[in-house]
């Protein structure tokens, strides 16, 4: 048995789900999310908790098992309590800042890099223009978007310039050792 798939999803006071068949619906106070999950995998609503079971122990329903109760206990935080990730900008004359909506990034490249949020995302910039927040409803969407803003300048090895996550560790190099004659 899954030991991730055999655990119940709670849905917490104030958050709605409707199953139908394959097809699920969580509406929540931060908004809605659906999805479409495998056929073979049977979801029920019991007692006020979401139970995934699976027809068979194949290496197939046992790897869906999980992942289908992992992506519904994301959507039941993501509508009732929501995702955030955070990253930070290190490097001289480096900084983010927000035009209405839109988050636009000067990463040292000669023209400045602006991010449109998608429904459901928002951006915050905090810390001096060094803190970008992304958060929204949708965990993959959005770890999708601060895995884009990251791309744009990544952290590099040798003096740590770049936008990376928050406590993220990245590994130094030391450089050229610069030989006297």
């Amino acid at each position: 048995m899954s030991r991730i798939g055999r655990l119940p999803v709670p849905i917490p006071s104030g958050v709605s789900v409707e199953v139908e068949g394959n097809h699920v619906r969580v509406k929540g106070a931060k908004g809605q999310l659906a999805r479409s999950f495998d056929p073979d995998m049977r979801i029920q609503v019991e007692a006020n908790q979401l139970v995934v079971q699976r027809p068979s122990d194949q290496r197939r329903h046992r790897a869906l098992h999980g992942l289908t109760r992992a992506l519904l206990n994301n959507m039941v935080v993501g509508v009732s309590q929501g995702f955030t990730r955070t990253l930070e900008i290190e490097g001289v004359g480096y900084r983010a800042e927000m035009q209405d909506k839109k988050l636009v990034l000067h990463l040292g490249y000669s023209h400045p890099v602006a991010f449109e949020p998608p429904a459901d995302i928002s951006f915050a910039v905090e810390k001096g223009n060094r803190t970008v927040i992304v958060s929204g409803i949708d965990k993959e969407l959005v770890g999708e978007m601060a895995a884009r803003i990251r791309r744009v300048r990544p952290p590099e090895p040798y003096k740590g310039k770049g936008v990376r996550f928050l406590n993220e560790y990245v590994r130094r190099k030391a450089g050229k050792s610069g030989k006297g004659k």
